[in-house]
């Protein structure tokens, strides 16, 4: 680092990522804050104010001795300067992957200080940084009798349907495969995934559908739904429930003779929802559930947990993060979750193909929850969808034009394509024969109004 720079760095003072201190004494502390937190510069032999005070060449050692202390050891990297005549040392500390402490105290840099974490505090922090993760941990009180070994069976089942292969290994190996248990102990994947009553072990895993009559929440509404159950069957049959209450409408396609259902959400982007608030909850919030809420205009997932560290709504079709990575490895092992990193962009892509264009998703953290919002489409559109697909472009504004105006006359028709009486007839009784519009009034006094 240059001389230049480093003056530059006194001149703006401590920050989030810079340090300054007179001596080695307390530099372990931010060292250790540094690791945890964020890259970071701490500049030995500089006064809390910006005053050059130096420093003594024997301090070197003394920096490097203080970094290995910590557990795990750190290694930043140490420069000397040369400011203004006095010794200044330059220590560079990169974020890591991992827990350290300082004197068995872990510290995190907050602003221009380094806070000692509490033991509470470790432990959230092991969870963000994923060094604690439910899914891999011991179920108490579970037992292998506790497992439904024939969802295992429908498990294996399934993924012969889907890759044309079947899985010759033995049940309870199969288990141990997936991560879901260890030395013959359950983990609580294994309970969640494939337990006879996962609820029994982890009341807060289940779902609550709301179903409100109107656009905002009221104590009045239409119906509260509860489900229980492995992973799988809280995503199909909360899907399935979510399904059976949604605006669903059909429009003719000229030569076609099924008609095509138009959803008010795409159906695609319901259940990759479900599956990713089931997948990457925070299943440590004891008494927190999944709560998704029904309007008439959009459907509200509220899942517990906030989003992981380096996740925000802004980034979040970019960035991968598995909270709980034994659950979504397997299920994605049977394409119950798209391809990691795939399903909130495949959700977007969904949303923008919808033919009615609904608003994008909209993706919040409120309080310990993440909260996504699937707007449902204006099925008012359809009709004029309708209308596309069974006119032409001067039929469709001659509609137009008696929307706007109540009614037109065949001199109007004649008027606004520059054609004959005969060409003008020939639109308006077209548009009669497909029940569109009906005449009104006879000889000079007829006009044309929607049926």
């Amino acid at each position: 680092m240059t001389l230049k720079e480093i003056k530059k760095l006194i001149e703006k003072g401590e920050t989030q990522n810079l340090e300054f201190t007179r001596d080695t004494i307390e530099v372990g502390k931010s060292i250790c804050s540094f690791a945890n937190s964020n890259n970071g510069i701490i500049l030995i032999g500089v006064s809390d104010d910006g005053e050059i005070v130096g420093c003594s060449a024997k301090d070197e050692q003394k920096i490097a001795n203080t970094a290995h202390t910590c557990k795990p050891s750190i290694y930043p990297k140490i420069e000397k300067a040369d400011v203004d005549g006095k010794l200044v040392f330059v220590v560079k500390v990169e974020k890591s992957d991992q827990i350290h402490s300082y004197k068995n105290i872990a510290y995190k840099r907050v602003g221009t200080h380094d806070k000692p974490l509490s033991p509470e505090e470790v432990i959230e922090f092991a969870k963000d940084i994923g060094k604690i993760q439910f899914d891999s941990q011991i179920c108490e009180k579970a037992s292998l009798g506790d497992i439904n070994w024939e969802k295992m069976r429908w498990f294996k089942s399934l993924y012969r349907s889907i890759t044309g292969e079947g899985i010759l290994t033995e049940d309870k190996k199969l288990l141990e495969n997936l991560g879901c248990l260890k030395n013959e102990v359950v983990r609580n994947s294994g309970v969640l995934l494939f337990g006879k009553s996962p609820h029994r072990f982890i009341p807060h895993n289940r779902i609550t559908v709301i179903r409100y009559l109107g656009d905002e929440i009221s104590d009045r509404y239409q119906d509260i739904k509860e489900f229980y159950g492995n992973l799988f069957d809280l995503i199909d049959d909360t899907d399935r429930y979510i399904r059976e209450h949604i605006q669903i409408a059909s429009i003719l396609i000229p030569g076609q003779i099924p008609r095509e259902e138009i959803p008010q959400y795409p159906l695609f982007a319901i259940r990759e929802l479900i599956v990713n608030a089931v997948a990457h909850r925070d299943y440590s919030i004891r008494g927190g559930r999944i709560i998704i809420k029904m309007f008439k205009n959009r459907i509200e997932y509220s899942s517990p947990g906030k989003f992981p560290p380096g996740i925000t709504p802004e980034n979040i079709v970019d960035m991968q993060y598995s909270r709980n990575p034994t659950i979504v490895d397997v299920l994605n092992t049977v394409k119950y979750i798209e391809a990691i990193g795939d399903g909130i962009d495949r959700v977007l892509n969904s949303v923008n193909n919808h033919p009615l264009k609904p608003k994008s998703p909209l993706f919040r953290e409120v309080g310990n929850s993440v909260i996504v919002t699937l707007y449902g489409a204006d099925m008012n559109k359809l009709e004029r969808i309708e209308l596309e697909r069974k006119l032409n472009e001067r039929e469709i504004q001659i509609v137009d034009y008696i929307k706007e105006k109540g009614k037109i006359t065949g001199s109007n028709v004649q008027s606004m394509f520059n054609v004959s009486r005969d060409t003008s007839n020939r639109y308006l009784n077209r548009l009669i024969k497909m029940s569109i519009i009906k005449r009104k009034g006879r000889g000079r006094a007829t006009y044309y109004a929607l049926k």
